[in-house]
């Protein structure tokens, strides 16, 4: 028999593995999860036949995860989005029960287990959707404002299904009594909670936050969602919920960032080892016994919520070609239909057979989300035929403000930096014309007399309407660099010759950027660095031309100067793995007994390593740009540039020689 501590050990090793494998893959990780769970479980290698540790402590997996969602819950944002989320996400999620119960009832299943089954089958993933959204630029575009609505919307409903799904399980007879009951204390606790709850937990907080204790306040904020968590527990509720209202009591106060940073890791471990335990009741030889099964409800699945979310858009007063498009983002399942799947499975409302083709068609059905998304286009091209017209007129738009303009300015993006450099360029009598994906701004932009039009500057019809032929300088204003990266490969694709400027938020892109072809790349960061000291110097008497010429040098070396900074132990918690492996400073004093005493920086061979010293300290003399003449002496202190591993190899060799 497989104690708690080996289970959880040979699920973590698993895991590091599989979804190591799928990241490098761009596949959602949940998924890596679920395959190890299926590849250990008792339907396969049968690694783990006893599973009650480990489903024990991944349910915290799902405590965290409600946590965060309700951190994420904001008043304001859900009024200023009501419409959308209370409008298109109930009809949604409603529309995909109701289905699910009739078709359920018709193939022989109760009431209880359709409205469970619909339930599921109605989530999507807000992991995968925010992320292609935010990747593909369309977070503010029509629909994906309608995406994150209805994801919103899921996320709450959620809440509901967590107590409502075990009840299901009761007697008919007390079924309403049940649920009255459940919703009785669940209404009494969030009236007590959020009454007396925000005052004291602000007040509590601010106590915690005083003592300066990173320790301290990590323990507070599991002490405040398990507690809560327990409470629910214990009133008959779940502990879902109890996490639920420890996230909406945080999110109101000033440290809710600071607290979602804290909470996450153990949200993506134990959530993680819930998804594990998922798989693990994955019988892969009854799927594919019932592939048929698998494939007609992964196709009733994609069809069935494409359809609903489509017209519920449609029935919203959007155009036909947003409709589409929110149906095909929409359309596969999610993470939380594992959730609800597993508390369908301890109450046992489904038959075994149907729970493992739901399973299949879920994880399927993610698989294909970001193709699905990719295509998205071509399909509703081919499904909408009013959307070639629709399109024809957005290029005719663009064609229109650039048909009479040459040596013209192509703006990418028209959001504060691109305004602020349209009146810069206007000022100068420049001519410009902005490419934006947010309708909203683009209107009101357009009415006060703004050359900005509706268009994505990483297709090249757009580009072509833009009048790339006969632009001078194409910018694009918005620091991400994935989509800088496709929007300057088209550019390319179109006219290689046209310089192309760059924003990025610090140094870290800047080579990446030139690689693919920009003029100019200009970090956010170093230059308002550069302005602060420009500032400074002149205050300290600096002369303005010595000034200018300095900040030009930097400029003409590509910040050759600023490259790298010292890394405190404050950044850690912000930092992500490809952060950390980032170019930065690093002191390396020399002390009696280095190799690189008595050695020249030459001998060193350091740049073999792919370091660069900046710098060498020699008592109160610091030498910028050292000689590889230079030779090492006790007590001198070598700054080194590089990524940390280069400089872990640099410094071995610098004190050891090897």
């Amino acid at each position: 028999m497989v104690n708690t501590l080996e289970l959880v050990l040979a699920l973590l090793a698993g895991a590091v593995l599989v979804v190591g494998i799928f990241r490098s893959l761009n596949l959602p990780p949940v998924l890596g999860y679920l395959m190890v769970g299926a590849a250990v479980g008792p339907h396969a290698m049968n690694l783990m036949p006893d599973t009650g540790g480990a489903r024990y402590l991944a349910e915290f997996g799902v405590v965290f995860l409600m946590f965060t969602i309700g951190l994420e819950f904001s008043l304001p944002r859900l009024y200023s989005m009501k419409r959308i989320v209370f409008g298109l996400g109930a009809m949604q999620v409603l529309a995909s029960i109701v289905l699910a119960m009739i078709a359920g009832r018709l193939g022989g299943l109760g009431w209880g287990a359709g409205f469970a089954l619909g339930g599921t089958l109605a989530m999507s993933s807000t992991a995968i959707l925010s992320k292609l959204l935010s990747d593909r630029l369309e977070l503010d575009s029509r629909q994906g404002r309608e995406t994150i609505g209805v994801l919103l919307f899921q996320d709450l409903a959620v809440v509901p299904l967590l107590i409502l799904i075990p009840a299901l399980s009761g007697p008919a007879d007390a079924l309403f009594e049940t649920l009255a009951l459940a919703t009785a204390k669940a209404v009494a606790l969030l009236s007590l909670v959020l009454f007396f709850g925000q005052r004291v937990m602000r007040t509590w907080f601010f106590y915690v936050a005083r003592q300066k204790s990173a320790e301290l306040f990590m323990l507070n904020v599991l002490l405040i969602t398990l507690g809560l968590a327990w409470l629910t527990e214990i009133v008959g509720l779940s502990l879902a919920l109890g996490a639920f209202l420890a996230g909406m009591l945080i999110s109101e106060t000033e440290y809710r960032y600071h607290v979602e940073e804290d909470i996450k890791p153990f949200r993506d471990v134990l959530l993680g080892l819930f998804f594990v335990t998922v798989g693990m009741f994955l019988d892969v030889g009854q799927i594919i016994l019932s592939l048929p099964a698998v494939l007609a409800m992964l196709a009733a699945l994609l069809v069935g919520k494409f359809l609903i979310a489509g017209a519920a858009s449609r029935l919203l007063g959007s155009p036909q070609g947003t409709a589409a498009r929110t149906g095909l983002w929409l359309c596969a399942g999610g993470e939380f239909g594992f959730v609800l799947l597993s508390q369908i499975d301890e109450a046992r409302l489904l038959p075994a057979a149907l729970s493992q083709v739901v399973v299949a068609a879920l994880v399927l059905s993610m698989l294909l989300a970001p193709l699905i998304v990719q295509a998205s286009e071509k399909i509703v091209l081919r499904l909408v035929p009013s959307e070639w017209m629709s399109r024809s007129l957005q290029l005719t738009s663009i064609a229109t403000q650039s048909m009479f303009v040459d040596k013209h300015a192509i703006l990418c993006g028209f959001g504060r930096n691109g305004q602020y450099l349209g009146r810069l360029l206007e000022q100068e009598g420049i001519t410009y014309i902005a490419l934006d994906l947010d309708p909203e701004r683009v209107r009101e932009a357009a009415a006060a007399g703004e050359t900005v039009v509706f268009g994505d500057a990483a297709k090249r019809e757009t580009l072509m309407a833009a009048g790339i032929a006969r632009a001078s300088v194409v910018v694009i204003t918005y620091a991400d660099t994935d989509a800088a990266l496709r929007a300057m490969s088209m550019v390319r694709a179109c006219r290689p010759d046209v310089p192309v400027v760059v924003r990025t938020a610090d140094e870290r892109d800047l080579e990446k950027l030139q690689e693919a072809g920009a003029a100019e790349v200009v970090p956010e960061s170093v230059e308002s660095s550069l302005m602060l000291a420009s500032h400074a110097l002149a205050l300290v008497g600096i002369p303005l031309p010595r000034i200018l010429k300095r900040i030009r040098e930097i400029r003409a070396e590509r910040y050759h100067l600023l490259r790298g900074i010292y890394r405190g132990g404050e950044h850690l918690h912000e930092e992500s793995l490809e952060e950390r492996q980032q170019v930065r400073l690093h002191s390396v004093p020399l002390e009696a007994g280095a190799y690189g005493i008595g050695k020249s920086l030459a001998e060193l061979r350091l740049k073999e390593l792919g370091v660069e010293i900046t710098a060498v300290r020699r008592q109160r003399i610091r030498v910028v740009d050292p000689v590889p003449e230079t030779r090492l002496e006790l007590e001198d202190v070598l700054v080194l540039l590089g990524t940390p591993s280069q400089i872990s190899s640099a410094e071995t060799r610098l004190l050891k020689g090897v």
